[in-house]
């Protein structure tokens, strides 16, 4: 074998909590997206995108996003607003996002005020849910209704994140999407977040039968 190439060691306690933020986000790629929509007390709508987001396991049915502390420990806008609504109402929404809707996703990235209706915002269409409160997106190929489960605060710290859990009570699965239950990846054409700016697409595969 020959000599592994010289690597450089990074311990995360000598470095800036940003600068570990882009190691994580460019190695861990490529991570797919929640799409999250969430209602607030009033009855606002909000939609906002996490690209730390999993499944969990499938009996019962869960999945998990990320909620990260956005501002300065103790700003009245640290908290995201989805992750006020969700704790509040114990309902969301997660849509994937496939290529078509990209650029509208991205629009609901911008920091704005908890009254602005990120559907407004962005042109989706809301889409009542059949089990929760908060809609769905009308243009997302797939849809999950889900309810909290458990939420685990890791840090309220800048750099930190409340994971959310979820139970999926509801799945909402596009026409001529799936065949037996699995999602056809070329009509489903989702998105992953890589670092910075980056998306990558789904259409380069290989496959890779697992050993018997």
């Amino acid at each position: 074998m020959s000599a592994a190439p010289p690597m450089l060691a990074f311990d995360p306690a000598d470095h800036a909590a940003a600068d570990i933020y882009k190691l994580m986000v460019g190695c861990i790629v490529p991570r797919p997206i929640a799409f999250v929509s969430s209602i607030d007390g009033a009855g606002v709508y909000n939609l906002a995108p996490f690209s730390y987001f999993s499944a969990v396991c499938s009996k019962p049915p869960t999945i998990l996003f990320c909620a990260a502390v956005r501002a300065a420990r103790g700003a009245a806008n640290a908290t995201k607003d989805t992750l006020r609504n969700v704790l509040a109402t114990r309902e969301f929404v997660v849509n994937i996002v496939s290529e078509e809707i990209a650029a509208q996703m991205n629009q609901t990235a911008a920091e704005v005020a908890p009254e602005v209706d990120e559907f407004a915002l962005s042109g989706l269409t809301p889409l009542a849910s059949q089990v929760v409160r908060p809609p769905r997106v009308a243009e997302s190929p797939v849809q999950m209704e889900c309810r909290l489960r458990e939420a685990i605060t890791i840090s309220d710290q800048p750099g930190g994140a409340t994971i959310v859990i979820g139970e999926v009570l509801r799945f909402h699965v596009r026409e001529g999407l799936a065949d037996n239950y699995r999602i056809d990846p070329d009509k489903l054409r989702a998105i992953g977040r890589m670092g910075g700016p980056t998306y990558s697409r789904t259409t380069d595969r290989f496959d890779l039968e697992r050993p018997r």
